[in-house]
Order: structure tokens, then C-alpha cells, then sequence
């Protein structure tokens, strides 16, 4: 009893993990680092992270799906809003996250100490690239851990005094296992972005005309995913200003181009449906990279339940999302395919077509629902620089048209324009298209913690009764996930609990 006692215990936060590379077994050449960088890049394949519950779960969490009646109760206590610190799947994205910041730090004490062996200049650039792509998981794990265990960013001042996470910096040497600021741990996050920006830059002479298939679509991080994230991370801090700075340096680039409905890949399919069939985009900034023997997760099995017979989707999408396009609107087609289901009720709904799964994944390891996560896209970066303009002190409603006439453009059959945007539309406009274009991405619960809304549930068809007339008012304490209570309980640490621990 005392084992397993211990075994519960144990946090995800110690320094040699199960499975972790010993200080005898150091790196000690630049091609170690480079197996190094490999394990950070294999951390992200995890079906705790985008393939899987980072993704699936903020979405189901909110307003986004149903659970229909016969489901398998897989994520039931999530879309319930039932969630206590031992969820399983709460740890898992937790610990997950937190291994990823492990090896990123293993890798950087490391590297700090084979540096002054280095008299090479490539092997020099070789590992000053590694560290920087080290640099930058280590940040993109630390805004996802802030986004989903911390309250909304107010402010400096409120955030001084609010709780952040725990940051941990050093693979061999012991750290306190408290919870710093939620300002300190921001500005880890973008001091570890300056960094990265600095070690991924790109050569001066670079040609975006001949070289640019090279970043698009792009499985290893570079320059443009640092500012990718910087953008994302400024909108989620009400930095509005650096946000329109950041994500104008992808937009302006000339490296990305939105996949259009109106241009062919083949006689009938668009290069935006190819972009969710076979996980390749001009407006890819940066996916989780898939083969048919190395892969994570598969984003579409609660949407499908496919035994190669009939469908028993566990969750269906809302009504009024589906209500929220209009017949030019190409985006529905590429997300909603209407079937009848195989329950005995014999429910038939539009069921999530976007996670059917990677084309060339299946017919060569008959991999279903199994797509590569497009974590960072073109799209969101216009969806991000239109609503810092109309947050900024003085708004400018003009350019975020512009940017949201770009984007529906792209997404329209045929697009007619729209309304200009005003102080008292903008927002529910931004807002709307946010959902449209997002869908199922993992964004929705933290844009209505940042929006400062509620939502209301109504039921619709076979959708199961528990849940199904939930109301969640804005502030509600589970929009900031509970710490898991293993890590609360470790021992040595001085975590402080969440609202929603209590």
C-alpha cells in the first residue's frame, strides 16, 4: 500500500523522470544534441498534447459539440464541466507538458556546457539552431500550461498577483516547486521567444521565391513559428500593439498564402480541402509531423466511432455552429458531412468530416482520424491582427476589415464583401468568425475566458440529457483547469491550488 502510495505521489515535476537521460549519459556532441532535438519533436506526438486532449478537450469543454445518447462517455466528465483534479486526462496534458519542458531543458544545460568544447563554426551554428528550436518548445509548452491552468491575463499589475505556473528552467539543478506569478511566467515565456527568434533566424540572403516551400507547411520550428506564437501570446496578454507587430511579419512575408476554395489542387478538390485531407498547406506555419510508423494521436475518432460499418459519433457539432455558415461559405463543406448514424435512434447530423483523417495515413497503415495537428496557421494570424485593431486605444476598424475581407475571401465561393466593421459590430463579427474558422482547434474555451463570456447550452437532437442545458456563466472557476491533485500532494512541493481545486 505504501508503494503505490508513493507512486501516486510522485510528480511529473521531478528532475529524472522515468525514462529520462541520466547526468553520466550527458550530451557530448553536436550529433547527440541532435538526437536531443528529435526526442523534443517526438514529445509533441503525444495524444495528450495536439493529436489528442490539448486540442479536443477545451472545444468539448465549451459550446462546440454534443454528446449523443449511447455515446461511450469518453470525455463525459469534461463536457459535463464534472472535472476534479484527478481527471486523468487534466493530468495527462499537465504531465505531458511538463516532460516536454524537461527535455527541453536537458537539452539546454547540456548544450551550455558542450559549447566551450566547439571549434567548428558549422557544428557551432548546428547547435545554436538546436537550442534555439529548444527554446522555442520550451515556450509554446509554458503558454499552453498558462492558458489552461491560469486566470486571464488582465494586466501587469493583476497578473503580479496572480498565480502562474511553475517554472522550471534546469534539468540538473533543484528548483522550488512553487508557482510563480502569472507576470514571471509570461515573461519566461517571451524571454525564451527572444531567444528563439535570435538563434532561428533566417540567412539575410534568403529567397522567400525559390526557398519558401521550405517553411510552409513547415514540421521543424523556425523563425516564422517564433513569431507565430509571439503574436498568439501578445492577443492572449492584451499586448495588442506587439500582437499587430507579430503577426504582420507573417502575414507580410510573402512565405504563406492562404489556401483558397476558389483555387484546384485536382478537378474537384480545392487547395483548402486538400489542406484537411492530406495535411498540406501554403498556410501551414508549423504541424505536427505524421508518417505512417511515427504518428500521435486521432483527432476524429469521437467524431466517428467508424467500425467500417456505420458511425456512433460520441459528439456531434452544435446546431448553431453549423447555423453560423452560409450556403457560399465553403468552409461548412470541408468540415460537416451529413449521415445517418448507426444508433438505433438513427440520428442523422452533419458529423465533423474535418478529423476523417490524413488520406496518404490511410491507405498506407489504414490509419482512421488520424491527422497531422496544424498548430500555428496563416488564418489565425489574420483572425489575431484584426482583433488587436479593434482593441487597440485607438481602433482602427478599417485594416481589421481588410483583414477579415482577406480572409473570407479566401473562404467564399463567392465572396460580396461585407458591412464595414464599427465599434459595436467588430467584435461579435471577429468573435463569429473565430468559431467558423477554428473549429474543434483547441481555441474556444480560452477566448471566452478572454472574452469574459458565459455560454448556455440547448438541447438539440439525441443529444444526451446531462449536459445537454448547461449553463456556464463567464468567471465560472472551471475555465482555469484544476493543478492535478498529485502534483499538489508530491512531495516537496508548495503548489497552490486553483479555484477549481476547491
Amino acid at each position: 500500500m505504501l508503494a503505490l502510495t508513493m507512486l501516486v505521489a510522485q510528480s511529473c515535476l521531478d528532475k529524472f523522470p522515468e525514462g529520462a537521460v541520466s547526468e553520466e549519459k550527458a550530451i557530448t556532441t553536436v550529433d547527440e544534441a541532435d538526437q536531443a532535438v528529435i526526442g523534443i519533436y517526438s514529445s509533441f506526438l503525444s495524444s495528450a498534447l495536439y493529436s489528442g486532449y490539448l486540442t479536443l478537450l477545451p472545444d468539448i469543454q465549451s459550446d462546440f459539440v454534443y454528446a449523443v445518447n449511447g455515446y461511450t462517455n469518453t470525455y463525459g466528465d469534461i463536457w459535463r464541466w464534472d472535472i476534479l483534479a484527478t481527471n486523468p486526462q487534466i493530468e495527462a496534458v499537465y504531465g505531458s507538458l511538463y516532460s516536454l519542458i524537461g527535455n527541453c531543458n536537458f537539452l539546454l544545460d547540456n548544450a551550455e556546457k558542450l559549447k566551450p568544447t566547439l571549434v567548428n563554426d558549422d557544428d557551432i551554428d548546428r547547435l545554436e539552431t538546436y537550442c534555439g528550436e529548444a527554446y522555442f518548445a520550451r515556450a509554446l509548452a509554458y503558454s499552453e500550461l498558462i492558458k489552461l491552468y491560469c486566470v486571464d491575463y488582465k494586466g501587469d499589475e493583476e497578473a503580479m498577483n496572480e498565480l502562474g505556473v511553475v517554472l522550471k528552467t534546469k534539468y540538473y539543478e533543484e528548483q522550488p516547486i512553487k508557482r510563480a506569478s502569472l507576470y514571471d511566467s509570461y515573461r519566461l515565456v517571451l524571454s525564451d521567444l527572444d531567444k528563439a527568434e535570435e538563434l532561428l533566424k533566417l540567412d539575410e540572403d534568403y529567397d522567400p521565391a525559390y526557398d519558401g516551400y521550405l517553411y510552409n507547411n513547415a514540421v521543424y520550428f523556425n523563425e516564422y513559428t517564433v513569431y507565430a506564437l509571439r503574436a498568439r501570446v501578445a492577443l492572449y496578454m492584451r499586448n495588442y500593439e506587439e500582437a499587430i507587430d507579430y503577426s504582420s511579419r507573417i502575414i507580410d512575408s510573402n512565405m504563406y498564402e492562404l489556401s483558397s476554395v476558389n483555387a484546384y489542387y485536382s478537378s474537384n478538390v480545392s487547395y483548402y480541402d486538400y489542406m484537411w485531407q492530406s495535411d498540406l498547406a501554403t498556410e501551414i506555419i508549423w504541424k505536427v509531423g505524421f508518417t505512417s510508423t511515427n504518428y500521435g494521436g486521432a483527432l476524429g475518432s469521437v467524431f466517428f466511432n467508424y467500425d467500417y460499418s456505420s458511425f456512433k459519433p460520441d459528439y456531434v457539432p452544435a446546431k448553431w455552429v453549423l447555423d453560423l455558415y452560409d450556403s457560399s461559405d465553403m468552409r461548412y463543406n470541408a468540415f460537416f458531412y451529413e449521415t445517418m448514424t448507426g444508433y438505433s435512434h438513427g440520428l442523422t447530423w452533419p458529423l465533423l468530416y474535418k478529423y476523417w483523417g490524413n488520406q496518404s495515413l490511410y491507405s498506407e497503415a489504414q490509419l482512421l482520424n488520424t491527422s497531422m495537428p496544424k498548430v500555428f496557421r496563416l488564418s489565425e494570424q489574420y483572425l489575431i491582427r484584426a482583433e488587436a485593431y479593434c482593441n487597440l486605444e485607438t481602433p482602427d476598424y478599417s485594416k481589421a476589415g481588410k483583414d477579415m475581407t482577406k480572409l473570407l475571401s479566401a473562404r467564399y465561393s463567392a465572396f460580396g464583401g461585407m458591412s464595414p466593421l464599427n465599434a459595436d459590430n467588430a467584435m461579435d463579427f471577429i468573435e463569429e468568425q473565430r468559431v467558423k474558422e477554428l473549429y474543434m482547434e483547441g481555441f474556444r474555451l480560452q477566448d471566452l475566458k478572454r472574452w469574459g463570456k458565459g455560454f448556455e447550452r440547448t438541447p438539440q437532437d439525441q443529444s444526451l440529457a446531462n449536459g445537454s442545458s448547461l449553463r456556464v456563466s463567464a468567471g465560472n472557476p472551471l475555465f482555469v483547469w484544476p493543478i492535478p491533485q498529485h502534483e499538489l500532494e508530491s512531495p516537496g512541493a508548495e503548489i497552490e491550488p486553483n479555484e477549481s481545486n476547491k
